[in-house]
């Protein structure tokens, strides 16, 4: 017999069970509430890389492959593998994150959902290698405007908020702002988003070091293509 479960108890699941790996400099990125669509796959290519950072950074490039495919309409779960290059190109790790959000026919006043990760990463490039990651995630937008805030918290839970604020400059193109906090580390990153097409996701960013423990320049980019929409 098939059951259905309620998006309710999902998310209260996910709020105990919610063993990730930590993002790093691998996948730079402030979710939004939405999901992937029930049978879309969403295919993510992350590069990030570090011209002047910390010793275990600096002159490194990081490649993140992120595949997500949207179970139901509030549901999905995303897979990543993790790549560094520097002397040579290495395998880094890989985690699983499934996500609940809250569904659109609730009406809620912003958007929220949920992500839990936990993955491996072998000991030559974490401390830590089983990690987790609880993430609640709250946007909104307000005409050109959207912000999103994604209170997250990490191994022995430690607090790593994050923040996205951007503005339409035109219909398909985003100016905006983004700040990633936590482990005594601050970066900002001002930031662009191309909307060339329901199918294609672009954004790339310059971050900046805020105090003396974060790398003080990173270069990102993101590009995604939807299938099965």
């Amino acid at each position: 017999m098939h059951r259905i479960v309620h998006p309710t108890i999902a998310v209260c699941a996910l709020f105990v069970c919610a063993p990730l790996l930590a993002q790093d400099n691998y996948e730079i990125q402030v979710y939004g509430s939405d999901t992937v669509e029930r049978g879309a796959t969403m295919v993510e290519l992350h590069s990030n890389y570090t011209p002047d950072g910390l010793p275990l950074d600096e002159h490194r490039a990081h490649e993140t492959l992120e595949i997500t495919h949207g179970f139901t309409p509030w549901f999905e779960t995303g897979f990543y593998v993790f790549t560094a290059a520097g002397s040579g190109w290495d395998f880094v790790g890989s985690h699983v994150r499934p996500r609940v959000r809250v569904p659109a026919e609730w009406n809620w006043p912003v958007g929220v959902s949920l992500s839990a990760e936990f993955g491996y990463a072998r000991s030559k490039f974490a401390e830590d290698q089983w990690s987790w990651e609880l993430r609640p995630i709250i946007d909104k937008e307000m005409g050109r405007w959207y912000v999103s805030f994604n209170p997250a918290f990490e191994n022995r839970f430690a607090f790593a908020p994050a923040v996205n604020v951007k503005y339409d400059v035109t219909p398909k193109v985003a100016g905006g702002v983004e700040y990633y906090g936590g482990g005594g580390s601050q970066q900002l990153f001002p930031s662009v988003d191309l909307n060339l097409s329901p199918d294609w996701e672009f954004n790339a960013g310059v971050g900046f070091g805020l105090n003396h423990s974060t790398d003080r320049l990173i270069l990102k980019m993101i590009l995604g293509r939807r299938f099965g929409r």
